[in-house]
C-alpha cells in the first residue's frame, strides 16, 4: 500500500468506528476512540479502552496515563506522531471498568483491519488485555518487559511483541513507572530485530502455470487503450 491507500483505510475504518454500535458501550460514549498516529509507522502501540478525557476527545492517551505514555517515549526518543496509538475497544468502559468479553469481540474486528493496514514489526501491549490479545495465556506481572512472536489471529501478520505495564498502573505506583521505564528501553532494539527478521524472512514463490499457446488474433480485434 502507499502512504494514501493506508491513510485513506485508516480513515474508513475510524468513521466506522465514530459510529459504531456493535456493543453496549456505544450508549454511553461521548466519542468513540479509533486511534492515531502515523500510516507509515513500524510500531502499534494498543491499550485497553478509552478513559474519560479520551472519551471527551475522541483521542487515545490524552489523560493521566497519556502524560506517563509520552515520558515512556521520549525516554527512548521516540515522537507520539511517528507511531500509531490505539486501543483494544474503541469506546469507554462505564466508570472505567474493565471491558467485557462481548466488548472485545465486538471491537476485535477494527482493531484487525487496523493492524492489517499498518503490517507493524512491533507491537508494544500496555497492560493486561491489550496482552491477552496478542499473547494469549500470559500473565503481565511474569511477562512484562520480554518480546514474543505475535499471534497472527490478532491482525498483525508478522510482528514481534513487547509487554509493557499500563500506564495507568505506572501513574498509581513508583514501581511500576520504574519497571516501564526500563522495559520500554527494549523497544528500539525490539523493533531493529523485528526489521531484520522480516527482512530475511524467504518469500513465498507460486508455482508458475504450464504456459499456454494463445490462439492468434485477429487484426482487427486488437483494441489499443
Amino acid at each position: 500500500m502507499t502512504h494514501a491507500e493506508r491513510q485513506a483505510a485508516l480513515e474508513v475504518i475510524a468513521s466506522e468506528v465514530r459510529t459504531c454500535t456493535r456493543c453496549r458501550l456505544a450508549d454511553g460514549r461521548t466519542h468513540a476512540v479509533p486511534g492515531e498516529g502515523s500510516p507509515d509507522t513500524e510500531v502499534v502501540l494498543v491499550g485497553e479502552g478509552p478513559g474519560y478525557h479520551e472519551d471527551r476527545t475522541g483521542r487515545p492517551f490524552v489523560g493521566r496515563a497519556g502524560g506517563v505514555l509520552q515520558e515512556l517515549l521520549e525516554s527512548i526518543e521516540w515522537r507520539r506522531r511517528d507511531v500509531f496509538i490505539t486501543n483494544v475497544v474503541k469506546c469507554r468502559p462505564p466508570d472505567n471498568r474493565d471491558p467485557e468479553p462481548d466488548e472485545i469481540a465486538a471491537c476485535a474486528p477494527y482493531l484487525e483491519r487496523q493492524l492489517t493496514v499498518l503490517d507493524p514489526a512491533l507491537v508494544v501491549t500496555l497492560g493486561r488485555f491489550s496482552l491477552g490479545t496478542f499473547v494469549p495465556g500470559t500473565r503481565i506481572s511474569q511477562v512484562h518487559g520480554t518480546i514474543h512472536p505475535v499471534d497472527p489471529a490478532s491482525g498483525a501478520r508478522d510482528a514481534s511483541v513487547l509487554a509493557l505495564y499500563h500506564p495507568a498502573a505506572a501513574d498509581r505506583s513508583a514501581d511500576v513507572k520504574r519497571q516501564s521505564f526500563d522495559d520500554v528501553a527494549r523497544a528500539p532494539q525490539a523493533l531493529l530485530d523485528a526489521r531484520a527478521r522480516r527482512a530475511t524472512k524467504p518469500v513465498a514463490v507460486s508455482a508458475a502455470p504450464p504456459p499456454v499457446d494463445p490462439a492468434p488474433t485477429p487484426a482487427a480485434d486488437i483494441t489499443i487503450f
